[in-house]
């Protein structure tokens, strides 16, 4: 079984540079400064473009893409063309993932809740999901993903899950076959999205942690049978034991879970990436990986890839 570790959005080593330089929408809309804006938007290129070269170079084959990238893209009263004018950006992006074999996804933010029970909200979340597919569009990847919480529980879980299916028909069919559910920490479990996983044909993104703050029946082989390419799962340790700060992530990953993790999923004899949910991002996938070399046996192919 291969596995291999990835990271989110930041990158620690390289501590001065970001993909989610900013632009917010209050003071866009007192200024209306275009070329501000377009210099936001080249920035966070050129950022990506460092980031994914250090990724590379470091043997980090898998990457969570920072959705900020372009600022205000899905603001409805903000129009101008994402694509066209950065198309070189893109090209180069494109040509570092390919050239190197590197895997990325998005996961949306908090903002988007296909199941709202308001309607401009359900408009809203229809117009980022189409932002980011039509990002990973023009960064050439093929196999699309787009990581979703299922969001709103009101009006009751039964409803809330309805209204997913539901909402989840009018998404444009190329969108649709890049959404993968993952389990929350609060409402929607395991077995909710597994429901919603083998009513829609969409795979699961088992986030453990998630799993451990709201705990329902765990079937590793259904979750794994959800996916027609590599699974992917969600590691992340607690800030600490006590109660009100267990949901929040820690700067690092406790090895000695994550290797007791490990050995409960090998028997699924499949090839697993594992994103690394910690604050400290990179620098805590590395720190994960030398404590594994020093207290398991698994055989490392690279920096961050192993077999156990």
């Amino acid at each position: 079984m291969k596995i291999s570790l990835g990271y989110a959005c930041r990158c620690e080593t390289l501590e001065h540079i970001t993909t989610s330089h900013n632009y917010t929408y209050t003071n866009y809309c007192k200024e209306k400064d275009t070329e501000k804006l377009n210099h936001i938007i080249v920035s966070n290129f050129l950022a990506l473009e460092k980031i994914l070269t250090y990724n590379a170079k470091n043997n980090i084959h898998f990457y969570r893409l920072s959705s900020n990238i372009i600022p205000l893209a899905t603001k409805e009263d903000v129009i101008f063309d994402y694509i066209k004018p950065y198309q070189e950006y893109y090209k180069r992006m494109a040509s570092l993932i390919t050239k190197y074999n590197l895997r990325v996804d998005f996961h949306p933010s908090e903002y988007c809740v296909l199941n709202s029970v308001k309607e401009e909200v359900v408009k809203a979340s229809i117009e980022i999901l189409k932002y980011h597919y039509t990002l990973l569009e023009n960064l050439k990847i093929k196999n699309k993903v787009l990581i979703l919480h299922v969001g709103s529980n009101a009006f009751g879980k039964k409803n809330s899950l309805a209204r997913f299916i539901h909402n989840f028909q009018k998404l444009p069919k190329e969108i649709q076959e890049c959404i993968v559910l993952e389990n929350d920490d609060k409402v929607f479990t395991v077995e909710d999205v597994l429901y919603l996983s083998e009513t829609l044909n969409v795979p699961v993104c088992l986030d453990y942690h998630h799993y451990l703050c709201n705990k329902s029946k765990l079937d590793y082989k259904r979750i794994i049978k959800s996916w027609s390419t590599k699974p992917k799962m969600h590691f992340s340790s607690p800030k600490s034991k006590l109660k009100k700060e267990f949901r929040s992530h820690h700067d690092y990953i406790d090895s000695n879970a994550f290797i007791t993790f490990l050995e409960s999923i090998k028997h699924l004899d499949c090839d697993i990436d594992i994103m690394i949910e910690a604050k400290k991002k990179d620098e805590a996938l590395f720190r994960l990986a030398r404590e594994l070399k020093y207290k398991t046996n698994y055989r490392f192919i690279d920096d961050t890839t192993f077999i156990i």
